[in-house]
């Protein structure tokens, strides 16, 4: 019965075209996702990458990812609701809220576990700190970084339907509205397309983190060479020192 139904919804011209139409919520649904992402991208990038780098403030980063699993969603939409009113706004800071820990975590993680080695061959040849984050510890850590972004974009997609319940569009409107129409095959329908969506980008993000899987086992060599170069810059200098040191 319930397959039907569903089958129904989906073969049905009505449903794919019009301000309701699938095609409508779906780019409704990434868009609030992309937006999210970016904005708790510029927040947590930053911050993670930094505290990972120094070693100062790891406790912010264990502590903020304790706490999001402690969050309950509609609960702090509905807090947002009261205190912002109706809109994207508050949605969205539901949404970036529980975005941040993933990426927060995985740069922290990423940059803290480049090999010190590497971080002072950088330093051994004059680099400043920011060009050694920027140059050396977030190429080689954008694998873990890449999961962190993953596991928020999938987070995301799944928790967005929540802004159907304040007014706004996405795949989350299928389900209210079929909740309230007990359009149950509409309702399915909508969960499936969540589905759909999230393993559409879990395939992307599997491909993209091969990719620079792949690229960063080819840059092995070219840098394990610079790593040697800077070895031998420094115990040029060290040489030279010393004996300077005894002819005079």
């Amino acid at each position: 019965m319930i397959f039907q139904q569903i089958l129904a919804f989906f073969s049905d011209p009505a449903n794919w075209s019009g301000p309701d139409g699938i095609p409508v919520r779906v780019g409704e649904h990434l868009l609030y996702t992309l937006v999210v992402i970016a904005i708790a991208a510029v927040i947590a990038l930053p911050a993670g990458a930094i505290i990972g780098h120094t070693r100062k403030g790891s406790w912010i980063v264990i502590n903020i990812a304790n706490a999001s699993r402690a969050l309950p969603t509609l609960g702090l939409l509905t807090l947002m609701v009261l205190l912002l009113g109706l809109g994207f706004t508050p949605a969205a800071i539901v949404l970036v809220i529980l975005a941040i820990p993933s990426i927060l975590t995985a740069a922290y993680a990423g940059v803290k576990g480049v090999d010190p080695g590497v971080v002072d061959a950088a330093r051994g040849i004059g680099m400043p700190e920011w060009r050694i984050l920027l140059t050396v510890e977030l190429p080689i850590a954008a694998k873990v970084i890449l999961g962190g972004f993953r596991s928020a974009v999938l987070q995301v997609i799944a928790t967005a339907t929540v802004a159907a319940y304040i007014a706004l569009g996405g795949l989350g409107r299928f389900l209210l509205d079929g909740l309230a129409l007990r359009d149950y095959g509409q309702m399915a329908a909508g969960a499936i397309l969540v589905a759909l969506l999230a393993l559409v980008a879990d395939g992307i993000f599997a491909v993209a983190g091969r990719f620079v899987g792949r690229h960063q086992r080819r840059a092995v060599p070219r840098r394990s060479v610079r790593q040697a170069a800077a070895a031998d810059v420094t115990t040029t200098r060290v040489i030279r020192v010393g004996v300077t040191e005894e002819d005079s």
